[in-house]
Formats: C-alpha cells, sequence, structure tokens
C-alpha cells in the first residue's frame, strides 16, 4: 500500500488480528481471510490450521504489509470470508453460513 493511500479498514491500523506464526513469518502467503460476525474479528490465514501453537496475533498494519491485496477486502462485510488458491488468483467473497 502507498503510504499516500488512505487507510482502506474502518479497523485502526493497530486493531488486533489473527494469524499463524507461518503466515507473518512470511512462509506462507494469506489464502483465507475471515471477518467474524460475532465480534468482528479479522483472520488471515494461509494453509496451516489455526490451533492454539500455531496462532498469532498481530496488527492489522502488519497484514497489509505482508500483502497489501488483503486492502482489495476492507469492506468485506461480518460474516464474510473471501478465499483464494494462491497468491497470483483473485479473492473470492462468500457469505459464512
Amino acid at each position: 500500500m502507498e503510504t499516500s493511500e488512505a487507510w482502506p479498514f474502518a479497523d485502526a491500523p493497530n486493531t488486533a488480528v489473527f494469524s499463524t506464526k507461518r503466515v507473518t513469518a512470511g512462509a506462507e502467503p494469506i489464502l483465507f481471510v475471515g471477518h467474524d460476525a460475532d465480534d468482528g474479528a479479522w483472520q488471515f490465514l494461509g494453509t496451516e490450521e489455526l490451533t492454539e501453537e500455531a496462532a498469532s496475533v498481530v496488527a492489522l498494519s502488519t497484514i497489509v504489509k505482508i500483502d497489501d491485496s488483503v486492502c482489495s477486502l476492507a469492506d468485506l462485510p461480518l460474516g464474510w470470508y473471501a478465499q483464494r488458491s494462491s497468491e497470483s488468483e483473485a479473492w473470492r467473497r462468500t457469505k459464512s453460513e
């Protein structure tokens, strides 16, 4: 994200979000983004299952620095998720059941 661009998310850059240690270390791409209906929490995951041992809590701005394509999901409604099979694919949005 260019520094001249406005912050796209309604949540502040320092909002805590859930990810995995592999994603935050750059070892896995972000392939799943969830925006929880019950509490508004964001999840940014790769292929690794989100377990307590694998979990990482980071600032939303950290996720944007890792992969700024997530900025296109800033308007993802509560209770929706987006996924893709690889970094080169477009995000597909789906309403959670």
